[in-house]
């Protein structure tokens, strides 16, 4: 068909072509589709899900007219099927954000072109002649910042968009990108970038809560060192004993307990609620449940982590620029020895240290129960700190025998962790890095390894198979890294605490494979642990 020809263009040639092309995509993309390319991570059953409460609706494009006048009638008369066009309250807004007072208040328009039950969503930015827009025009066209794929939704209220929300940021790997509430529609968008670098859009009817802003979550983020000084002093004043004791107590009274400034510590007590560590009433305070474990003398108390946390790992944490740049731990740099040899030269800081350790001890509750012991005889815990772990395996099959591998002076700790179990336990003191124990039919290795690089992991890994006769097993417990990059997993941020403070890291799953395997073992399986942990097991290959 000849299209007659625009005396008059609004529109560039390279405008009208980006509008075909996203018409020809919305004829050839069903919403399962759209989804397959954009969420990559989803499974096909995810997707099928999905597929039932939003349905792919237009396909989105930013154009650039001289003049937001006659613009329909124009795409008209190129043979498109445009509706009326209505003002843009997000996308303006995006605009003005992204290029401040160039765009001033310029208006951007929308209008819907039909394709077939869909649309080609088009956002239009009047540009005139020799306007300081045109270096808007020339960013937007090389990045598209506007284009994105839109899903409607079908499912009303507001439980569906909620469970939606969270499936594509924590299964599809989505990330927010803004959005708001167009009173024009009456409808929601809320806008996400994925892995892939393409954008999409849900369309919510009606008005729902806005997604965070990015910069307050920004924001959020760069104050978390307050957070964890918050949670340090609430560790300090013993707070949460006291709200255990006599829940419901007031300002007032909390602070005659901690011996504190009734005013700041009510300012704190605000703080600590917003952090979900606490909850307040009628102005008194109660513990939640992520303020439980900051009592003292429970099992699997978090309190000596808080301090911890908040004291010497804080101060080598003001260090991490130089790790970075140099590849060298943090703490040694700004303490002058190494983290094990300050620690050992500091007895009570030392001590803190292994009761920090042990507060993450529910990681070892499963491992007894994940391997059959039937046949074990004995187990050797090499690096085995306090014995926890160890204890645990004892304690668990009364018939085994266990030896705990470790430096002098971590021994007296665990002479007394063990005291109900050491008619079956050998206390050994030694260097891994130099000799093992032999005789073991299970060795574990228990947050060991990501203490050292990979070139000192496999010293360590090569003594226990010196040690170990062929098909002797070994059990390492260890945070693992995500495959992906960008997936939320406790080992990303406990990676650059290894960089900071020992110069270890965290691996994945197949980099300890590989590292078992060099120094002659046979990976056989992974299971999941508390507290983010992941117990690998791996046995003596054949020399």
């Amino acid at each position: 068909m000849n299209l007659p020809v625009v005396q008059a263009c609004l529109l560039a040639e390279a405008d009208l072509q980006r509008i075909r092309r996203a018409a020809d995509y919305v004829r050839a993309h069903d919403t399962d589709q759209v989804l397959a390319e954009l969420l990559p991570d989803l499974t096909a059953e995810e997707r099928a899900d999905v597929s039932r409460h939003l349905v792919f609706d237009h396909t989105a494009v930013l154009v650039f007219p001289a003049t937001l006048d006659g613009l329909c009638e124009e795409l008209r008369e190129r043979g498109l099927e445009p509706g009326e066009m209505t003002p843009s309250v997000v996308v303006r807004g995006r605009l003005a954000r992204r290029y401040g007072a160039v765009v001033g208040e310029s208006p951007v328009g929308i209008v819907h072109v039909a394709v077939e039950g869909r649309s080609v969503e088009v956002f239009a930015l009047p540009v005139p002649p020799d306007s300081p827009l045109e270096a808007v025009v020339a960013d937007e066209r090389a990045a598209g910042h506007e284009s994105h794929h839109a899903f409607a939704l079908t499912s009303p209220g507001p439980v569906v968009p909620a469970g939606l929300r969270t499936l594509l940021q924590e299964r599809g790997g989505a990330v927010s990108d803004g959005g708001g509430h167009n009173a024009h529609e009456n409808v929601t968008v809320l806008y996400f970038r994925t892995r892939t670098h393409q954008r999409f859009e849900l369309r919510l009817p009606g008005r729902h809560a806005p997604l965070p802003d990015p910069a307050v979550s920004l924001l959020g983020v760069m104050t978390g060192a307050w957070a964890t000084q918050a949670v340090a002093t609430m560790a300090e004043l013993h707070i949460a004993d006291h709200l255990a004791d006599t829940p419901g107590m007031d300002a007032d009274t909390l602070a005659k307990l901690t011996d504190t400034h009734p005013d700041a510590l009510r300012r704190l007590l605000r703080y600590l609620s917003t952090l979900g560590l606490l909850t307040s009433a009628d102005g008194t305070y109660h513990l939640t449940a992520a303020g439980q474990p900051l009592r003292t003398g429970t099992d699997f108390s978090l309190h000596p982590l808080a301090l911890l946390y908040g004291g010497l790992f804080y101060d080598s944490f003001a260090g991490l620029t130089h790790s970075v740049r140099t590849g060298e731990e943090a703490f040694a740099h700004r303490y002058g020895r190494h983290h094990f040899t300050y620690l050992a030269e500091h007895p009570e800081l030392g001590d803190l240290f292994h009761r920090a350790m042990a507060a993450s001890t529910e990681m070892f509750a499963p491992v007894p129960h994940l391997l059959d012991f039937t046949d074990v005889h004995k187990v050797i815990d090499v690096g085995g700190g306090n014995g926890e772990l160890l204890g645990r395996v004892l304690r668990a099959h009364a018939h085994v025998e266990g030896v705990l591998l470790e430096q002098e002076g971590a021994l007296e700790a665990a002479r007394s962790n063990l005291a109900d179990v050491t008619a079956r336990c050998t206390f050994s003191p030694g260097d891994f890095t130099k000799a093992v124990p032999p005789g073991g039919d299970v060795y574990l290795l228990s947050r060991v390894l990501h203490d050292w690089d990979d070139e000192r992991c496999l010293t360590i890994l090569r003594r226990c198979a010196e040690a170990m006769r062929p098909g002797a097993q070994l059990l390492l417990v260890e945070r693992l890294l995500p495959d992906r990059e960008g997936t939320p997993a406790p080992a990303v941020a406990w990676d650059v605490h290894m960089l900071c403070n020992v110069g270890g890291r965290e691996r994945n799953e197949n980099h300890y494979r590989g590292l078992l395997e060099e120094a002659g073992f046979e990976f056989r399986g992974c299971d999941a642990l508390p507290l983010g942990g992941s117990l690998i097991h791996a046995v003596r290959a054949t020399p």
